[in-house]
């Protein structure tokens, strides 16, 4: 099915989607087909009662499915005036939903493999208020070129590129091939595939265990000495997993470009075999942040995303803000520059106070070496005297880890006022450094515990509409943290700071009798106090 190029000038007819959208609902039936064909491999063809009756099972579905999927094709339209794109739905319940053209923020096209056999794809477009997914729009498949005009028409609206600018912020090295390895999933990938495949077994209704070759691999590591067989085992995990997480890498990150397509849309498109183009208003982009995990910052790696709204509910926009790959931290810097069409502010970060770093300790020794070692001592207690060992060794080797990860933790500590930007930087398995747009702040929060107030010590919690909706700056004085929320964001806490000299009124002297907010914030009943 094709359309013609469309245009938001002039008005359209409703248009359908494609017919190939028919095939698109029939995939699902790959993953209980193949478990189908599995059991009947596994078992040399014998096929059981229980698995013909899943057969006729997954027949009937298929024909129930294909039934409701050519009636929902039937009673979809879709049609772009020039103010408002509109999508009408529904078989008993007819539904019109309308977007006007300027709410219109982000376009989304992702094609499975499946759909690129077919030539089509998935058109997703979010709206101003769609961080929870209500006010976004989606076309199940269209054809691909359809889908490209109908983006670019929705996208009219942008202003032309400055000519002086280079469009193209970042595209792929595979030199960072080498920093794929650097992440989780080396070794939790691996776990969570054989999680997959237990449970593709386990529905078949396969015992993995007594597959001979499961029996044979756990025969020939219970006759060999542990101390050769554990770490050869941790080797072969490791091994998957680099595997794994170059494949993914890969797949996921083919033909990467990040471009700014116009002065006000940029756009990241990546994939093989699932393929994803997503764009973004500028607008609606609020800041980024410059992610460097523990074993990616140890390989001098970084990845960044996006801070905008319009990217759907937490887990949509987990997937849609990534705007690079890791890769060097170089690079990075260069990427969140370029997004920013700024300096990248990560610079001259002031320090956190000392108690900061204690507090830091003291959770470590109390949440990670203090239970460990008791529960070991007391399984040692009950069970064996070797578990008694294992607790004073957990002690001996958890402590100086605890306090070198507190340390870390604690120098990278850090926030500032740079130009139009707040920058807050914290974490130690994740160091993240979020630059934001100091007019995207709509309230803040003032956040405390018992333990945070006896150190003098508030965490500000900037709210922006786009991305977490919340970004931190932890452990700051209690004193100056209502000072720093003022100067970032100026109306919002003027109020509180300023009073008169005895009926209340606002001092014209601003300081002569200021009240500090943090007097507020730290005798709340429940430790926090949100001032919008």
């Amino acid at each position: 099915m094709t359309t013609a190029p469309l245009a938001p000038g002039a008005d359209r007819h409703w248009r359908k989607l494609d017919r190939r959208t028919l095939v698109v609902h029939c995939g699902w039936m790959a993953a209980p087909l193949g478990s189908w064909g599995l059991t009947a491999l596994a078992t040399g063809g014998r096929i059981t009662a229980g698995a013909w009756i899943t057969l006729a099972v997954i027949a009937g579905s298929f024909a129930v499915l294909t039934a409701i999927g050519l009636i929902r094709w039937a009673r979809t339209d879709y049609r772009l005036t020039p103010d408002a794109f509109e999508v009408r739905s529904g078989v008993l319940t007819r539904r019109l939903r309308s977007v006007p053209l300027h709410r219109i923020r982000t376009v989304d096209l992702t094609a499975s493999p499946l759909h690129r056999l077919l030539g089509v794809t998935v058109l997703r477009a979010g709206t101003a208020g769609s961080s929870e997914g209500g006010g976004e729009l989606s076309l199940e498949a269209l054809a691909t070129a359809d889908a490209e005009r109908l983006r670019s028409a929705l996208l009219a609206r942008a202003d032309a590129r400055t000519a002086d600018e280079d469009p193209v912020v970042s595209r792929i090295n595979w030199r960072w091939l080498r920093y794929a390895p650097l992440t989780f999933w080396v070794i939790g990938g691996v776990f969570a595939a054989a999680g997959g495949v237990y449970r593709v077994l386990d529905g078949a209704g396969i015992e993995p265990w007594k597959l001979g070759v499961v029996r044979g691999a756990f025969d020939e590591f219970g006759a060999r000495a542990l101390w050769v067989t554990v770490p050869l085992a941790l080797l072969a995990v490791v091994a998957l997993g680099t595997i794994g997480a170059l494949a993914l890498y890969v797949e996921g990150w083919w033909d990467f470009r990040l471009e700014w397509t116009d002065a006000r849309t940029l756009r990241v498109r990546r994939g093989l075999f699932t393929t994803r183009s997503v764009t973004i208003e500028r607008g609606r982009l609020r800041g980024v942040t410059l992610r460097e995990p523990l074993l990616l910052r140890a390989g001098g790696g970084a990845t960044v995303r996006a801070v905008a709204g319009g990217l759907g509910n937490r887990e949509e926009n987990r997937k849609r803000s990534v705007l690079l790959p890791p890769a060097p931290r170089t690079e990075a810097v260069r990427t969140a520059a370029g997004t920013l069409r700024d300096a990248f502010p990560a610079a001259g970060l002031r320090a956190h106070p000392k108690a900061a770093l204690r507090r830091r300790r003291t959770r470590g020794l109390l949440f990670v070496t203090l239970p460990g070692t008791l529960a070991l001592a007391v399984l040692g207690v009950l069970l064996t005297p070797v578990l008694l060992h294992c607790a004073w060794a957990f002690a001996l080797l958890s402590v100086p880890v605890v306090l070198w990860l507190a340390g870390d933790a604690y120098r990278n500590l850090g926030h500032g006022l740079q130009g139009r930007y707040l920058v807050t930087r914290s974490g130690t398995f994740s160091r993240d450094t979020v630059v934001l747009h100091r007019e995207a702040v709509a309230a803040w929060t003032f956040s405390t515990t018992p333990f945070s107030r006896r150190n003098g010590l508030v965490t500000l919690t900037a709210a922006v509409a786009a991305g977490e909706d919340g970004y931190h700056v932890r452990d700051l004085p209690a004193a100056g943290a209502p000072a720093l929320a003022a100067a970032a964001a100026p109306g919002i806490l003027e109020e509180f700071l300023e009073y008169g000299p005895a009926d209340g009124r606002k001092d014209p002297g601003h300081g002569r009798h200021r009240k500090n907010l943090s007097t507020h914030a730290l005798h709340a009943n429940q430790g926090d106090l949100d001032m919008t």
